[in-house]
């Protein structure tokens, strides 16, 4: 069995992670039992969830554990099998870790899925056609529930689960709105995109200012919002909501240094009796295969165009992640291990 190269979490970020916090380990993979895979990586997911898993906090899921492999997302291809249902040569879609290979019990419902390459790259399984495309389906589809003709707005248009938002509520009939960080972003999300406008969240100081922008972008104000973001973002969205709008809870990136995120605005949500929803992608396996049927057919037809930031090499991906956290990756970011 081949030596393993592993990133581990070393110790838990006191505030703001650095890569301090992360261990290269090599180690020697275990030899298969029956019923289990190797799968060798291709492509890792670095995505904002782990940041909160990196603290010892009371979360919907317990921490990542410290001393161990970084839990997440990977792609790759078997390069051995003891189990009928998977052969060497398998393209695989699963939750490997940062890691080069790992074994994998193939008779546990859904923890390895074979995935088709001839129309979709295998790294868009780990974004647009994976967790985060799905995670834009859910919120659009089971909580925002919008109707053709009314206006969506997300923020961090540009990134895996926004870029998707953007495609699935023009599929909608929607006017969709980005809110995204500089000028190259938020060109990206509407002349590759598609987006009927985007507005630059570096121009503005603080909410009001980017209230008074997105009301421009949103004449007719907003019906519903996909929140990636909190902070100043979610304030500014508040004040153009219209009365029965329905906000999407995904994430809360500005606070995922454990900083308290303070909303200004609260009464809004009773004074236009607003639906405030959070979830978490991962409690709704039952809408996955039909959220990825659309998203695929996005994708192969090229109505939905992923952009991927790339790191070269495990070695990169603890400073890919912590660039991410700070919103200087562009796309999906992701590292290519092999």
């Amino acid at each position: 069995m081949p030596q393993n190269e592993q990133i581990h979490l070393d110790n838990r970020p006191q505030a703001e992670a650095t890569a301090s916090n992360f261990k290269l380990v090599t180690g020697q993979t275990a030899p298969l039992q029956e019923g289990q895979v190797l799968v060798r990586h291709r492509f890792l997911s670095l995505d904002p969830y782990m940041r909160g898993r990196m603290n010892d906090a009371k979360s919907y899921t317990a921490p990542q554990p410290v001393g161990q492999v970084m839990q997440g997302g990977t792609a790759g291809e078997v390069v051995e099998s003891r189990n009928p249902k998977f052969k060497p040569g398998d393209q695989v879609v699963g939750f490997g870790g940062w890691q080069e290979y790992s074994v994998v019990d193939g008779n546990q419902p859904g923890v390895l899925r074979k995935v088709d390459t001839t129309h979709v790259p295998l790294s868009h399984y780990l974004g647009a056609v994976g967790m985060p495309g799905v995670t834009a389906w859910y919120g659009l589809e089971k909580i925002i529930q919008p109707q053709a003709g009314q206006t969506v707005v997300v923020s961090a248009a540009s990134g895996a689960v926004g870029s998707a938002l953007g495609a699935l509520a023009k599929a909608r009939g929607c006017r969709a709105v980005g809110i995204a960080g500089g000028p190259d972003k938020c060109r990206y999300v509407v002349e590759e995109l598609g987006f009927d406008a985007c507005v630059d969240y570096k121009l503005h100081k603080d909410a009001h200012s980017l209230s008074k922008a997105l009301q421009e972008a949103c004449p007719k104000g907003v019906d519903g919002h996909f929140e990636n973001v909190g902070g100043m973002v979610m304030d500014a969205v508040l004040l153009r909501m219209n009365a029965f709008g329905r906000i999407a809870l995904c994430g809360m990136i500005a606070g995922y240094d454990g900083q308290p995120i303070p909303l200004t605005y609260p009464q809004l949500i009773l004074t236009n009796r607003l639906l405030v929803q959070g979830f978490i992608v991962s409690e709704h396996m039952e809408v996955w295969p039909q959220a990825l049927q659309e998203l695929g057919m996005l994708v192969g037809t090229g109505k939905l165009r992923p952009r991927e930031s790339v790191a070269q090499g495990l070695e990169s991906a603890p400073e890919a992640f912590l660039g991410m956290l700070k919103g200087k990756n562009f796309g999906k970011q992701l590292v290519k291990v092999g």
